[in-house]
């Protein structure tokens, strides 16, 4: 026990364009204290910074994903919370390139609301999803209020947010939550490959697509074309887009410089 808790408490890997950012902390559930928040943080500004980066799994080490905010260590260390990046470094601030979520286990609280600030979630069919903030006294801020409406009907999302009652994989994934089922423990092996598939298209037209459909969601449709604009003009005007013209033609597979 010791040395798992003198272990590093985010672990990184490269597999090629895609990093694997792991929450080591499993004798904790891989539950989220400020110093984990920190670390988290360093490790996506390092990664946003990396431009052979094109996309990122998140997962927990140990068979779960995270239960949320360390309530332990809060009355020492505060909200595990980086001003500009919100709840583990992540939530509030997502990386510029796609984030995968690999979920095995539980996701709750914070946990859950670090996979709705994902992008794709690949999910153990055994694994378990809930806001359980308003049976301890407190409020889903890290996201998931308004975010989980966003990606599940809205009175299901209601149900959860307001009885704290979780939802299993199936029933996310037949909602539209989860992209892919897996058996349990081959999450991660299975968001690679999906990490890999986005991580083999231009990296331009990727980062800027995911920006728009971030942000869109309020937008109203006499506007979005021009909004739109700001992220996806450099990429039509991009060597990438070019060379995708030529590489179609030339029926060859594209080789992207990302620029």
């Amino acid at each position: 026990m010791a040395g798992l808790q003198h272990a590093p408490a985010v672990l990184l890997e490269r597999h090629g364009h895609v990093a694997v950012v792991t929450v080591n902390r499993p004798h904790r559930r891989n539950a989220i204290n400020r110093t984990t928040a920190e670390a988290l943080a360093e490790t996506f500004t390092v990664l946003d910074a990396d431009p052979s980066v094109r996309a990122i799994v998140l997962t927990g080490a140990g068979g779960t994903f995270s239960a949320g905010m360390d309530l332990r260590d809060f009355p020492v260390q505060g909200r595990p919370s980086v001003p500009g990046r919100g709840f583990a470094g992540f939530v509030q601030a997502p990386p510029r390139v796609p984030v995968v979520a690999a979920v095995e286990g539980w996701a709750l609280g914070g946990g859950f609301e670090m996979v709705l600030a994902c992008d794709l979630v690949v999910a153990a069919d055994d694994a378990r999803f809930g806001l359980p903030e308003v049976t301890r006294g407190l409020a889903a801020r890290g996201g998931g209020a308004f975010r989980l409406p966003r990606r599940l009907p809205h009175a299901l999302a209601t149900e959860l947010v307001l009885t704290g009652e979780p939802i299993d994989a199936a029933r996310a994934a037949g909602c539209g939550l989860v992209n892919r089922l897996t058996p349990p423990g081959g999450a991660l092996e299975a968001a690679v490959r999906l990490a890999q598939a986005v991580a083999a298209n231009a990296p331009l037209a990727v980062a800027a697509s995911v920006q728009v459909l971030r942000r869109s969601a309020d937008w109203a449709d006499d506007e979005a074309f021009t909004r739109q604009d700001e992220w996806f003009d450099p990429v039509f005007a991009s060597a990438d887009a070019a060379e995708g013209s030529r590489a179609f033609a030339e029926r060859r597979v594209p080789v992207w410089a990302g620029r």
